[in-house]
């Protein structure tokens, strides 16, 4: 891979100008950014763009506007081995087509790694940046949000793979640091009762959800909730209060029936950005990367871009404005999938949101769903919500323990998108599909049939 990189950097020394094309997700941003920085860096001509992705109409465009030469960030494997006339470079981690190792194309994949968990796309465009140049290696932290981003610490409570070999560079020259705690969202912003109430994998039963349970468990423990008129937020609190309340959530959980793998998932790592201000949005790695995605997601691109290269002044309180709707957008998105309900069917489970969701948003939607008490996690749950060009954007997401059984979202969302002329691909564990209106039921049966021969092989 680290050959791939350098091949790649060189590839990028000998052009002027350079388009960067990314998705529109924290991995995407932070992989933008990277690209960005890097050519900044090397005073190289530059540009960039965000999309959601790589359709005829925007190739097309790319082929039309003749850039000399395209850089593909946390996208582009699909196209990897068409015949296109762009020139390209792709740094990405997405399931990619087995014939498609050439030389401008690095790609976990390629390299028997999974770029599910074990490098993200900001972690990839990283490699060829140090590559180019040693010293930017600053711009680990960036890659270790993005991993962060797509949920890449889920599987085991922590980074593994080359995302640790990231993290140990950064960490070398003190940019971002790992630290155990507890792993529920919301550690350094959030009042306490805000981060028990929304706490997910895993759940704490009778709590999470319920903001009145969430307070008066606090209140029993008889831990403070306010100091003076502010909510006190994880990071205020004792050590002591710490402990205490991880032990009560861990006795809770045990005494319900869940297991000891489960109960040990309250507690793993965590990624603090040492050059950012605690207690913000942009010190802790997680909430960096939801401060990314309730930007880009809602066309806001630049906004995101311009955090992550260190802006903290205009374009930050854009971005916390952003965020604000964000949040508001997923809870009612929630709460609109649950009254929508959720339709059961042998191998997976789905809803449909119509134009009640965006389609850029309908997949955290998905994922929190199924993290989430009302919901069975025994099947994988596909969100529908319709575009705004009037196709239909389907989210499927899995558990870890359909992966163990066989899973892989993204061979059967692209298998099934394919057979109705649309696209789809992405991790096992979360993949995405675009497909013509009205061809839902038919793209339900396509693909329950490709879930229920991977289970039962």
């Amino acid at each position: 891979m680290l050959k791939r990189a350098r091949e790649i950097a060189d590839i990028i020394n000998s052009s002027k100008e350079i388009h960067i094309v990314s998705h529109i997700d924290a991995d995407g941003i932070t992989a933008g950014a990277i690209a960005t920085e890097t050519l900044n860096r090397l005073g190289k001509k530059n540009s960039i763009e965000f999309v959601k992705q790589l359709d005829k109409n925007v190739l097309d465009k790319l082929e039309n506007d003749n850039h000399e030469l395209v850089w593909f960030t946390d996208l582009g494997s699909s196209i990897s081995n068409s015949q296109t006339g762009i020139t390209k470079i792709i740094t990405d981690h997405h399931n990619c087509p087995e014939d498609s190792n050439q030389f401008f194309h690095l790609n976990p994949h390629l390299f028997n790694l999974d770029g599910s968990y074990e490098i993200s796309g900001a972690g990839v465009t990283y490699l060829v940046s140090r590559a180019i140049n040693r010293d930017n290696i600053d711009l680990a932290a960036l890659a270790i949000v993005g991993a962060c981003g797509d949920l890449q610490d889920r599987r085991f409570g922590k980074l593994t793979g080359l995302n640790r070999k990231i993290l140990e560079e950064g960490k070398k020259i003190n940019v971002i640091n790992p630290k155990v705690d507890i792993r529920y969202f919301g550690r350094e912003t959030r009042p306490i009762y805000k981060l028990l109430q929304y706490a997910s994998d895993p759940l704490i039963p009778s709590i999470s959800g319920r903001e009145s349970s969430c307070i008066s468990f606090l209140q029993e423990l008889g831990i403070k909730m306010k100091d003076g008129d502010n909510w006190r937020r994880w990071i205020d609190l004792s050590k002591d209060e710490r402990r205490l309340i991880i032990s009560e959530i861990a006795r809770l959980l045990l005494s319900k029936g869940f297991g000891y793998k489960q109960t040990k998932r309250i507690i793993g790592e965590v990624y603090i950005l040492n050059k950012e201000i605690e207690g913000s949005e942009v010190h802790d790695a997680k909430e960096y990367a939801t401060l990314l995605n309730s930007t880009a997601r809602y066309g806001q691109y630049e906004v995101g871009l311009n955090v992550c290269l260190g802006d903290r002044d205009k374009w930050f309180k854009k971005a916390r404005n952003l965020l604000q709707g964000h949040r508001a957008n997923l809870v009612e998105g929630l709460q609109f999938a649950k009254e929508e309900g959720i339709e059961k069917r042998q191998y997976l489970q789905y809803f449909h949101a119509g134009t009640g969701i965006r389609d850029t948003i309908v997949g955290i939607v998905t994922n929190m769903l199924l993290n989430s008490e009302d919901t069975s996690n025994d099947l994988p749950l596909v969100g529908f919500a319709e575009k705004d060009d009037g196709e239909i954007k389907a989210s499927a997401r899995g558990t870890q323990n359909l992966i163990d059984r066989g899973l892989n979202l993204s061979a059967a969302m692209k298998k099934a998108a394919g057979e109705l002329e649309g696209v789809g691909g992405g991790h096992n564990i979360a993949a995405g599909a675009t497909i013509p209106k009205g061809k839902e039921e038919e793209f339900l049966d396509l693909l329950e049939k490709e879930i229920k021969n991977q289970l039962s092989s």
